[in-house]
């Protein structure tokens, strides 16, 4: 793979998602969290699939997402027809202070819920958006990475795209985004705890600081 070249980048995302599919047929969903990255990944696997996207994308709702996002989720999975499982940890919302604990708070809200999902549908695999330089705790990350509780696959097929990257791919391609992003913002988490971005600074520096240092111990609990 050339790693100045997007096609070339493209190819083996393509590669990843080809190989992902024939390994898990009819047990497999991709995680969409309708941020940039995870749409050029639905993208990826909509244009190698012919125009269509041909299994579950889940989505999970924290409750506490930017109005925007929950817009263009709805907007964008009418449009491709998405197979959209949106999930939410209703009994978690009425008892939990937001934002208060970063790790009670993502660990109730977002962990719990993947691991429920993959356990309900029955998948054995789950393809996410995740990048090498996005976030230190995710340079190490591989293609295929096996994941505990509950036991499944994790795949990654935009590893080796940066940030860079996706924006030439979302302007090649013509893909939609959040309008979030026009308006300063680069990575795109819950309401609270996400600011607009620094010119210059890093990709992540809007988001909460403090639950980016727990990364290490979200990861391990099942965080993306």
């Amino acid at each position: 793979m050339d790693i100045n070249n997007l096609d070339s980048k493209i190819a083996k995302s393509k590669e990843v998602l080809k190989e992902a599919l024939a390994k898990f047929p009819g047990q497999i969903a991709l995680a969409w969290t309708g941020g940039k990255d995870s749409t050029t990944t639905l993208h990826l696997l909509r244009d190698l699939c012919g125009g269509q996207v041909p299994i579950p994308v889940l989505n999970i709702d924290t409750g506490v997402k930017f109005k925007e996002i929950y817009e263009f989720r709805d907007r964008l999975a009418q449009e491709w027809n998405l197979n959209l499982i949106i999930v939410r940890n209703d009994e978690a919302l009425k008892s939990l202070k937001i934002a208060e604990d970063k790790e009670e708070c993502c660990f109730r809200l977002k962990v719990e819920m993947i691991a429920k999902s993959i356990v309900t549908y029955g998948w054995q695999a789950l393809i996410t958006g995740m990048r090498w330089d996005e976030q230190p705790e995710r340079q190490k990350e591989e293609y295929f990475a096996l994941r505990e509780a509950p036991p499944h696959i994790r795949v990654h097929p935009i590893l080796h795209f940066t940030e860079m990257d996706i924006w030439q791919y979302i302007n090649d391609f013509q893909v939609p985004y959040s309008s979030l992003y026009r308006r300063g913002y680069r990575s795109l988490g819950c309401e609270p705890c996400t600011k607009k971005g620094i010119p210059g600074g890093a990709e992540r520096v809007g988001r909460d600081q403090r639950k980016e240092e727990i990364m290490k111990r979200l990861r391990g609990m099942g965080y993306f």
